[in-house]
């Protein structure tokens, strides 16, 4: 009987420990949280007081770039509090501002969309490295996670480059950008005349 006892208190203390908190983890524009869907609906789930959340977010990314994407983790306590963790922006986002493209390779294994030096790498690792999830993680590590991350966006990491080199391989990237445009639009016209 005392054995069943002492074993239900140890399990009641387990359970007190479980945390019932919600967590919300989404990419918000910087500066432009805004009660409209899709943040707004997500926060309601969760009894967060939108208006407060929005003014808080804005505030708080004030001096940053309008519109920059910014990962952020939300902590809802049960009395409707919260814990706001605003993270840099992703490193596909530097990747892509350091090789001035707006977007990633279509077939990134195939075709090269930009290129980056290692320069490029070391200084986004070290912005990177003030994200909590890196924050105990080298330079060393995380420049080779920015390199795997840069070869899935179609992007390449070389030694140097040469600016002429790279204007001109801008310019030819920019006759390819739009064959594809042209094939995806074929496309999408061939499969609205099938569906229609």
């Amino acid at each position: 009987m005392s054995k069943s006892v002492s074993r239900l208190k140890s399990m009641k203390k387990v359970a007190d420990k479980i945390d019932h908190s919600s967590k919300l983890r989404t990419d918000i524009p910087a500066g432009m949280a805004a009660a409209g869907p899709p943040l707004g609906p997500m926060l309601g789930q969760r009894n967060i007081n939108i208006a407060a959340f929005c003014k808080d977010f804005n505030e708080r990314t004030a001096n940053i770039k309008p519109g920059i994407p910014l990962p952020t983790r939300v902590k809802v306590n049960p009395d409707r509090s919260y814990q706001l963790v605003i993270h840099q922006p992703p490193s596909s986002f530097f990747l892509k501002q350091a090789a001035g493209v707006t977007r990633g390779a279509m077939e990134p294994m195939r075709e090269i969309c930009g290129k980056v030096t290692l320069k490029h790498i070391y200084e986004i690792a070290k912005i990177k490295s003030q994200d909590p999830p890196l924050e105990w993680k080298s330079l060393k590590d995380i420049c080779t996670m920015l390199i795997a991350t840069a070869r899935t966006c179609g992007i390449e990491v070389v030694k140097e480059l040469n600016a002429k080199d790279y204007e001109e391989f801008q310019q030819h990237r920019k006759s390819v950008i739009e064959e594809q445009k042209k094939v995806l639009q074929e496309k999408r016209e061939a499969k609205m005349l099938r569906t229609a």
